[in-house]
């Protein structure tokens, strides 16, 4: 008799936290649906202005950019990539890199940008990452805490308040379900276009950062001719 009563008053505290829940899931429920739609937005101003990126256009810049240090003209290689960047983040990294290559210890400070403008990235994906989680999760609680007290309607026959709290319940359902995979899809192209962005910082750096005079010979030695390999054991054997 006393377990019963235990078991009775368990069932009753949980069903009260599930219904106090229920407000509070709906409003998260709307604020996920609100940021979803501010991050399809920035999505598709993000891709606007990836349309006009071309390979030929950044090795062009670049080429542009390291004469330009070959000159000692740095403001003339910050003009010669001022096209570049995408965002904001892009423009301060390549900024940071034309501002601090050609100094000493400059490898690592370009090196320490570019892993921050990944970091950046990654914590900029991190919002639409959590709300491909976040929106089903939400989903499917705002899903089950109404359908207790349909059951109960039900189970008094009113018929009115067993709608409208199945009317809830699959709406909720509807949106988190929708938040989850507008999420999903943000979260892969962004994770793409920001490896794209990544890839054309570390491309200039390595291009801007080469001392070498345009034009120059190579630094990797030509190849023996025969009649040098053929003169080497020769004089190895006067040496002896």
């Amino acid at each position: 008799m006393l377990f019963a009563l235990s078991t009775n008053g368990i069932d009753q505290a949980i069903f009260h936290v599930a219904s106090a829940l229920e407000v509070p899931v709906l409003i998260l429920a709307l604020l996920a649906l609100a940021l979803v739609v501010y991050e399809l937005g920035s999505y598709l101003v993000e891709l606007h202005k990836r349309h006009r990126r071309r390979f030929a256009s950044l090795q062009s810049a670049a080429k542009q950019a390291r004469q330009a240090f070959l000159r000692n003209d740095r403001s003339a290689a910050a003009a010669a990539v001022r096209d570049i960047p995408r965002s904001p983040a892009m423009a301060a990294t390549l900024s940071f890199i034309i501002d601090h290559v050609w100094m000493d210890g400059s490898e690592h400070q370009v090196n320490k940008a570019l892993a921050d403008f990944d970091f950046e990235a990654q914590r900029r994906l991190a919002r639409t990452r959590l709300l491909v989680r976040a929106g089903p999760a939400l989903g499917l609680m705002g899903t089950l805490i109404p359908l207790s007290p349909a059951l109960t309607g039900l189970a008094a026959g009113n018929t009115a308040q067993l709608s409208h709290d199945l009317r809830v319940a699959f709406s909720v359902t509807v949106v988190g379900l929708m938040i989850g995979a507008v999420a999903f899809g943000l979260s892969l192209s962004r994770d793409r276009m920001y490896s794209q962005d990544l890839s054309d910082l570390q491309y200039l750096a390595a291009v801007i950062s080469d001392p070498r005079p345009t034009g120059g010979p190579t630094s990797s030695p030509s190849p023996p001719t025969p009649a040098a390999e053929k003169i080497a054991p020769a004089t190895r054997s006067t040496d002896l």
